[in-house]
């Protein structure tokens, strides 16, 4: 194993660790066509890890996703719908997608940190909604998470309006860490196929 691939194994694992040392929240998403509104039939499907540090207002987003329809357009995360893992609801991360994420592919992971404090890290739109700062962007953003009303969505080609979605949910400690040890996995083989 490389040392890049054995990095992506344990710093997933090292994150996990710290947290109980410093006040971060982790949430997990499910993404796939039938989560969509309206649903589809997209055989796409991906998975999402969050995490929020409410210290140093940092949000991290790690993702893979494959077999989707179209080649990708988007990518950004949604809040706050009416009701809980139901409907929809306006861009409230970076617009239109967020910065570096894969473009024009069907499958691909990413990764990226959001700095909350910056009002780069959002949509314009939000922040006007939320008060006209970053601090009432990012609490409206969390309250809408843990309330189930934040979800991620990729948009393609052939579902412009967004291909796959799910929201983001706050995950029991054992599910986190599979998840994480998925991830590193799946991050694991795409270097690979890359090399």
């Amino acid at each position: 194993m490389s040392r890049n691939s054995a990095l992506l194994f344990v710093l997933p694992l090292l994150v996990w660790t710290s947290a109980a040392n410093a006040t971060v929240h982790p949430y997990l998403a499910f993404l796939d066509g039938p989560s969509e509104s309206p649903p589809n039939a997209s055989p796409g499907i991906g998975t999402g890890e969050f995490l929020y540090n409410d210290v140093n207002h940092m949000f991290t987003v790690d993702m893979s996703f494959s077999g989707l329809l179209g080649t990708t357009t988007a990518s950004h995360i949604h809040a706050p719908t009416l009701s809980p893992f139901t409907s929809t609801a306006n861009v409230a991360t970076t617009t239109p997608t967020f910065a570096g994420f894969p473009l024009g592919v069907t499958s691909g992971v990413y990764h990226n940190v959001l700095d909350l404090t910056q009002a780069s890290s959002w949509n314009p739109s939000y922040i006007s909604a939320n008060g006209n700062t970053t601090a009432g962007a990012e609490a409206a953003f969390i309250q809408a998470i843990n309330d189930g009303k934040a979800y991620i969505n990729i948009h393609t080609t052939v579902v412009p309006g967004g291909e796959i979605r799910g929201f983001l949910l706050t995950p029991e400690p054992t599910t986190c860490g599979l998840a994480m040890l998925g991830m590193a996995g799946i991050g694991c083989i795409a270097r690979r196929r890359h090399s």
